[in-house]
């Protein structure tokens, strides 16, 4: 099979397309023939070697796949042969035709939803159900999501929406600020012009949300803009370290619910017509390096796929 192989950390131009030996599905496994695999910052921070985790490479990239089954390993029931499914892969494994998955781990694709949607949802959208959910936005508070014109930060707008919160959507370009405000925004707002937050505190009174997927100075003056008690959901870390939070708000902590079914609630709303990824952009396999090299420009709006049909 064709796969995108990482054999020495560096920037984009070390993926490299070539021909590796096909998978075989384990015991509990099963292998799945990928129509479209997920790409996400924290696997650019992994290619770089500057991210949560550390790969064994080579190695072949990519947490998230849609695709149909195409053969089930020992103790796997072989009806789910022709399945389409979306799954997790454990971190690596889906920049590639052929990928396995845990059985456990598979979720049929819901009718309606396309192999791009459903891959769309699968990290960003349990991670924006789930960060919702513990956060709670209320009827009428104001809410700021970070990063709104991303993938997750799209989802979490649409979400607070929906709890008919008062959003502000923070981004740093004029289109990223257009698709939060198509979504739902109230209030947009460029978090690189030094007097972003004289903006948001007039405009709010204080915020009663921030979802902070961004970290360093932007994260730490979005908490600045919290009333105290104010609820701080931390999630992410692409423009700076962590954001620590302050004693005087609330740290919201991830619900106790399992990924698969934030990953199902995500999805079914999508089928219902109830929560809309944005697809920015859509690569074929051997434009992984250009994907991983427009993330870190940031210059992608919505969430960044590999068609592996395309290629």
């Amino acid at each position: 099979m064709r796969a995108v192989v990482l054999r020495r950390y560096g920037g984009p131009q070390a993926l490299v397309v070539e021909e590796v030996p096909d998978p075989v599905a384990g015991p509990g496994q099963a292998l799945v023939k990928v129509a479209v695999a997920g790409i996400t910052f924290v696997e650019t921070q992994v290619r770089a070697d500057r991210g949560p985790r550390r790969a064994d490479l080579p190695a072949i990239l990519g947490n998230g796949v849609a695709g149909t089954v195409l053969a089930t390993g020992e103790g796997v029931d072989a009806a789910l042969v022709g399945t389409p499914v979306v799954s997790m892969l454990n971190g690596y494994g889906g920049y590639a035709e052929l990928a396995v998955a845990r059985v456990d781990d598979l979720i049929p694709v819901p009718d309606g939803l396309t192999p791009q949607v459903a891959v769309a949802l699968l990290a960003d959208g349990r991670t924006a159900v789930g960060l919702a959910r513990a956060a709670a936005p209320k009827p009428g508070e104001w809410v700021l999501v970070e990063a709104a014109g991303g993938g997750v930060g799209s989802l979490l707008v649409q979400l607070a929406r929906r709890a008919r919160a008062r959003v502000v959507g923070a981004a740093g370009s004029a289109a990223k600020r257009d698709l939060a405000a198509g979504v739902g925004a109230e209030l947009t707002i460029d978090y690189t012009d030094p007097g972003w937050t004289d903006v948001v505190r007039a405009a709010t009174g204080g915020l009663d949300v921030v979802f902070d997927g961004v970290g360093g100075e932007i994260g730490a003056a979005a908490q600045r803009l919290l009333k105290d008690g104010g609820r701080l959901s931390v999630y992410g870390m692409a423009g700076g370290p962590m954001t620590t939070p302050d004693p005087r708000v609330t740290a919201v902590a991830w619900p106790p619910t399992s990924l698969r079914e934030l990953a199902e609630e995500a999805m079914a709303e999508a089928a219902a017509g109830r929560l809309r990824p944005t697809i920015g952009a859509v690569y074929p396999l051997e434009g992984a390096a250009e994907a991983h090299a427009a993330i870190e420009a940031r210059t992608i709006v919505g969430k960044s796929v590999l068609d592996v049909g395309l290629s």
